[in-house]
């Protein structure tokens, strides 16, 4: 009879220390998830501008008729972790004047290592300086030996009451395809 008491105190023990893990193990188990899924949501790095939304560059009255293309640096809002910075430069463009109010828009960024290419007025061509890659008035690649996977990325541009405006994005060098960059 002394060992049914000895047993039950100790089994209820037992069965109390059981439940106590579990109840702790459980509640490890579904807090670490919580807890990254909160971090997720605060974390303000992860809240990016949608890549390629419409920037104001310059006016149309900017733009000569004479259809040389110019170079306008794009000044965007940006966040960087808690900080917000207005009006600062995330890129340039090349912009042009076509027929009327119609505007063309080139990235500066050459797709083959990432330069600025610049444009010489002389043979009506746009140069990059790091690898001899020459490309046509319209962005395309200019010379076949050209080491350019592509040509120069073309923007949207559009024109709003005087306006010239640009879906500006980056995209990755050395690649065929013009993939955004992140």
């Amino acid at each position: 009879m002394e060992t049914k008491e000895l047993n039950g105190p100790v089994s209820d023990r037992r069965s109390f220390f059981k439940k106590a893990a579990a109840v702790v193990i459980g509640g490890i188990a579904g807090l670490v998830p919580a807890l990254a899924g909160l971090m997720v949501w605060l974390d303000p790095l992860r809240h990016k501008a949608a890549a390629g939304s419409a920037v104001k560059v310059t006016t149309l009255d900017a733009l000569p008729a004479d259809g040389i293309p110019r170079k306008f640096p794009v000044l965007a809002d940006r966040t960087d972790a808690w900080n917000k910075y207005l009006h600062v430069p995330v890129g340039a463009v090349y912009l042009r004047r076509t027929t009327g109010d119609k505007v063309e828009a080139l990235n500066v960024v050459c797709p083959h290592a990432g330069c600025f290419v610049d444009f010489r007025g002389d043979s009506g061509q746009f140069h990059c300086p790091c690898h001899n890659s020459t490309f046509a008035l319209d962005g395309g690649i200019a010379n076949p030996s050209s080491p350019a996977p592509r040509g120069l990325d073309s923007l949207q541009a559009e024109v709003r009451n005087g306006e010239v405006w640009v879906a500006f994005q980056n995209f990755k060098a050395g690649q065929k395809e013009k993939v955004p960059t992140a």
